[in-house]
């Protein structure tokens, strides 16, 4: 099992944060989203957004660790640190790697699917550099066993470079094969695995405004009354 007895600290510029292991949560509040906008408004696909960022904090504090908040803009969500994006994602993340021998975790804010099991699956392989790949190429899930080994390589084919990075640098790499962490919620055919695999705020969300499953010919998807045709 992982340990969470020693305590890390994170500063957003103004307040020092005691965590145990701290796994960063990308985010855009704005705007997010985009390939959703066929069947969703923007201030629904914000909505949306903020309901999947709860499945993800529940999932990593289920987990047994400690959620930071790295967005673009303010957000409040309880008492989880935020921290806004000043530079981009890559510049953000190495700086607080950067003399930092404590590990640290990188989860994507859109994986509704995530839960206690798949986060720690993430945490214990034992490997230096944990990577769970998402879909085309990203990388969902990030472990490193010490921050200050880990150079971040998101956009683009970035679990291609994050592999080729720790090869490269010696460290020991497990890739984890987890449906939970590679499933990312991006298109309107994904709606549907919230419907069979989420049992939180995004499914909860999706049903009050009015989204259900739908049988259309041979397969499943989802469909809002308002709406003329099945997604």
């Amino acid at each position: 099992m992982i340990s969470t007895a020693i305590p890390f600290s994170i500063s957003d510029g103004n307040h020092v944060f005691k965590m145990r292991i701290p796994v960063v949560i990308p985010y855009k509040p704005i705007n997010p989203k985009t390939r959703l906008s066929c069947i969703l408004t923007e201030n629904e696909r914000e909505s949306f957004a903020y309901a999947m960022l709860r499945d993800v904090v529940d999932a990593v504090k289920s987990a047994g660790c400690s959620p930071l908040i790295l967005a673009t803009a303010p957000v409040t969500l309880d008492d989880v640190p935020v921290q806004i994006l000043e530079e981009g994602l890559n510049e953000t993340i190495n700086k607080f790697c950067e003399g930092n021998e404590e590990p640290m975790a990188i989860v994507m804010a859109d994986l509704a699917l995530a839960d206690r099991s798949s986060i720690l699956s993430l945490l214990t392989s034992g490997g230096d550099l944990a990577i769970a790949p998402g879909r085309g190429g990203g990388t969902n899930g990030i472990y490193v066993r010490s921050a200050t080994l880990f150079q971040a390589q998101y956009y683009g084919m970035s679990y291609e470079k994050h592999v080729r990075y720790g090869t490269d640098t010696g460290l020991m790499v497990k890739i984890i094969d987890s449906f939970r962490l590679y499933c990312d919620i991006d298109e309107q055919d994904d709606l549907i695995e919230i419907f069979i695999h989420n049992n939180g705020y995004s499914r909860d969300w999706l049903i009050r405004q009015g989204f259900e499953i739908a049988m259309k010919k041979s397969r499943i998807g989802v469909k809002r009354p308002d709406c003329e045709s099945d997604l």
